[in-house]
């Protein structure tokens, strides 16, 4: 049976705040992750996206953290056309000896996700997020993770008129020689933009690129290094997890927040 763009599926709610969702999409239906806060009220909205690993525990609990700030977060599974969340048998430890393994698993569904495929449902995601009850009228945010955080700059790149805020957290390769470098969508961009990257995550020579492209698009931003962090350091289930750059992580995210959807 055919699905339309108006037609949503919940299932029963997991909390009483938080709910998985059946998004329709061209391709098919996505799973998504939802949390929203307490009290009833309209909230801004967040759209999450995950990093290689895609949509598991670690972040619906990192969306709950958020909404009680007082933000409605979807969290998509990046991979829906493979199959619902978690597309790969992930274990609940992601550690080095299992990473080859699941890598293997993941990288052709990674490859799959082609720009065009990101754009396509970045388009759904926002106009979900923001038809639904719970999301205030207004701009929304993009923030992701790893891969996550170039797909939240496409998105803002995209929608310029609707992403006030993006934060990219240890993101992939946003300056690279490649055609479609994420870099290039920078002139496209009008929301704030917050990164934090791991140590290893680029070359200086590289951070100095990224910075110089932000500048030249006029895109306001924030960019920092945070020393002894390895790739992933917001992911605890995760050896790269370190709470000292988690804890950093979210006051500049809130900060950020506050600043471009509560005037806060």
């Amino acid at each position: 049976m055919p699905h339309h763009a108006n037609t949503r599926v919940e299932e029963p709610a997991n909390s009483s705040h938080t709910r998985t969702l059946r998004i329709p999409t061209a391709d098919g239906r996505a799973d998504a992750f939802a949390a929203f806060p307490d009290g009833g009220e309209q909230h801004p909205g967040v759209l999450m996206y995950p990093d290689a690993f895609g949509l598991r525990p670690v972040l619906r609990e990192m969306a709950r953290e958020l909404s009680g700030h007082g933000y409605c977060v979807l969290v998509p599974n990046l991979y829906y056309r493979h199959g619902p969340a978690p597309v790969t048998d992930l274990p609940a430890y992601l550690g080095k000896e299992v990473r080859p393994a699941v890598f293997a698993q993941l990288m052709p569904l990674i490859e799959a996700h082609t720009p065009e495929r990101a754009l396509r449902d970045a388009d759904t995601y926002l106009g979900f997020l923001t038809d639904r009850p719970e999301v205030s009228a207004g701009p929304v945010a993009a923030i992701g993770y790893c891969m996550g955080g170039a797909l939240a700059m496409r998105t803002a790149a995209a929608h310029p008129g609707r992403v006030a805020a993006v934060a990219g957290f240890h993101p992939s390769p946003l300056v690279t020689d490649a055609p479609e470098s994420p870099h290039h969508l920078f002139p496209e961009v009008r929301a704030q933009v917050h990164l934090g990257l791991a140590e290893g995550d680029m070359t200086p020579e590289t951070f100095s690129a990224l910075n110089q492209a932000l500048d030249a698009a006029g895109v306001r931003h924030t960019t920092e290094i945070q020393p002894g962090t390895v790739h992933g350091f917001t992911m605890s289930d995760t050896e790269a997890f370190d709470p000292a750059a988690v804890q950093r992580h979210w006051d500049c995210l809130l900060s950020l927040l506050g600043r471009t959807l509560t005037g806060s």
